[in-house]
């Protein structure tokens, strides 16, 4: 990579026109890229200008897309918010001059709108669903957090209803807080956020034209993965960046302005990965109910709660009993081979709903107390055992928990999102299945309280003492860095991740081979090495975590994780 590609690495915002950056991007590097730009209205930014004669303008929103194309990945999407006076223009120019294909046109629909006394009050936006190839993008429909209750579940209670929930469709909208229960919000493509108005607390306050963040978080997690890169050409006040930071992303952001980016810098230093977006869920929320409703099933989260009758229960019970030989819940889980079987016998017993509903509702009758109890035992594996690859299952399990809100328990009995967490765990240390790092997940969060504990009793004066000076990586491949420690990995002017380990040259050598990392370009590491004969290492790990603020680690380890409830903790 040349040295103009280095200057705009990842995790950065950069100042400058935007056209001439995207220039300076290497080919097919981004995966997803939004943009909300300037939408020749007259409005009064500090050094744009937004009154460009039509042609002027078109010629300009012609140039950047052009390196919005040639930045993207060839499974690459692009999203363009834009208003009613250039939609047509710019859809046209992006299909037919650039050869992007649209496989959307979303209307965001929002209050605190522009009021016209002339003309009817400006109370949407236009989003364009753009992809390189209509034949490869990605698209993650089966991801919950972006999946949508129906109306089967929320008004009709009907158990026929996908316990899946639904992706959202297509209807006509009236007022949002007078539909029907479940009649509007995620289900269709028009999209209802309240705009961010002065007085919200997201609000930021230096940027008139704010995003909610809820509405980001939909576009980023429908339209990219852990680790991928998100670009905004038109970074304004750094909520694109600050999403996808939150849900486990590698963010690049351009702005004109210096104030600008001084103040998304600020912004983005104060958010963490794993933290909730800002605004509700469910924008209908926002908007209080003009007639009195009531929903007939239980949510939690966000979603539906499964309905357990009598007949149900027993079913699941005794396919336990009959596919899983005694075994724990935490096996039949972490285990694949087991889990199969364990949902082909609820498939036997002819229960409805999926693998996904089944576990679920394994979990709740076993936390009620309600499982015959174990007739086996079987030997745990200890963190010694686990420390070659206990790492990669905090790091898997903070990026799929982010990506799609969920606990770890929900990750588990999703197959989907349980496969995605062995992929992803296989890549930051190989070669061990996915039972031990499912295993070493839940291990890790059993153990969490007590690592915050022995962060005060034990480490407290680390909060105030002085880090060790960073060494490049490749000085710590020696034998004088063998042995048991806690170290700060670290890129340029960022923390990615602190660890513990009984071997710390052991575990840079797993950075080293691992190709994984290089999309985080770790380049020293600061390390303690702790020779401590009760192994409390994990503690000074939870206190650095909470002093540094980590990209890659899992809130649990922080006070954050004591706070409140983590996305990432026991339901």
């Amino acid at each position: 990579m040349g040295a103009t590609s280095k200057r705009l690495e990842p995790n950065r915002v950069h100042q400058g026109d935007c056209a001439r950056m995207l220039a300076q991007i290497e080919p097919g590097r981004v995966d997803l890229v939004f943009a909300d730009p300037p939408f020749n209205i007259g409005y009064d930014y500090d050094l744009y200008n937004d009154r460009r004669s039509r042609e002027e303008y078109l010629d300009w929103s012609k140039a950047w897309m052009a390196g919005v194309k040639r930045a993207l990945k060839p499974d690459g999407t692009f999203w363009l918010a834009i208003g009613d006076e250039y939609a047509a223009e710019l859809k046209l120019i992006a299909q037919d001059a650039l050869g992007f294909a649209c496989r959307g046109w979303v209307i965001w629909y929002y209050t605190f709108g522009v009021n016209c006394v002339r003309a009817f009050s400006r109370s949407h936006t236009h989003l364009f669903h753009f992809v390189k190839d209509p034949d490869k993008y990605t698209f993650n429909a089966e991801n919950p957090a972006v999946r949508v209750p129906s109306a089967r579940q929320l008004v009709y209670a009907d158990r026929r209803a996908n316990a899946k929930c639904r992706l959202p469709d297509n209807t006509w909208i009236l007022r949002p807080q007078d539909a029907p229960a479940g009649g509007f919000a995620t289900m269709h493509d028009t999209w209802y956020f309240a705009r961010v108005a002065g007085t919200f607390k997201e609000r930021e306050g230096f940027h008139g034209c704010q995003m909610p963040e809820q509405l980001l978080g939909r576009i980023i997690r429908i339209s990219s993965r852990p680790q991928e890169l998100v670009l905004d050409p038109f970074a304004g006040s750094g909520t694109t960046l600050a999403v996808a930071k939150k849900l486990g992303r590698r963010w690049l952001g351009f702005e004109l302005s210096k104030d600008y980016v001084k103040r998304i810098n600020e912004r983005l230093a104060q958010t963490r990965v794993g933290a909730p977006l800002d605004g509700p869920a469910d924008p209908v929320r926002s908007a209080p109910k003009t007639a009195a409703g009531k929903r007939r099933v239980r949510m939690r989260n966000g979603r539906p709660v499964p309905h357990l009758d009598e007949q149900t229960q027993r079913g699941i019970v005794d396919a336990y009993r009959d596919a899983c030989i005694g075994c724990s819940t935490d096996y039949v889980l972490c285990d694949p081979e087991l889990n199969a079987a364990f949902v082909a016998a609820c498939h036997k017993k002819d229960l409805r709903g999926d693998a996904e509903l089944w576990n679920r509702l394994l979990l709740r009758i076993r936390k009620a107390g309600k499982l015959p109890r174990m007739e086996q035992t079987r030997r745990r594996l200890t963190f010694e055992e686990m420390d070659p690859y206990s790492f990669a299952s905090e790091i898997a399990m903070q990026m799929v928990g982010v990506t799609y809100g969920y606990t770890l328990d929900e990750i588990l009995c999703n197959p989907l999102a349980a496969a995605e967490f062995d992929d992803l765990a296989a890549q930051f240390a190989p070669g061990f299945s996915p039972f031990e790092y499912r295993w070493a997940a839940l291990s890790i969060r059993k153990r969490a309280r007590q690592s915050r504990r022995l962060a005060r009793e034990r480490f407290a004066d680390w909060l105030k003492k002085r880090l060790p000076a960073a060494v490049p990586l490749e000085k710590c491949l020696t034998s004088k860095y063998e042995g048991p420690g806690v170290y700060v990995l670290l890129n340029s002017g960022h923390d990615l991740y602190v660890g513990e380990t009984l071997d710390f040259k052991r575990r840079i050598e797993r950075v080293a081979d691992a190709e994984c990392w290089t999309a985080y370009a770790p380049r020293a590491v600061r390390f303690i090495s702790i020779n401590d004969k009760f192994n409390e290492q994990h503690g000074l790990q939870s206190l650095l975590v909470d002093r540094v603020r980590p990209l890659l680690n899992s809130p649990l380890l922080g006070s954050d994780g004591e706070r409140s409830p983590s996305h990432l903790g026991e339901k």
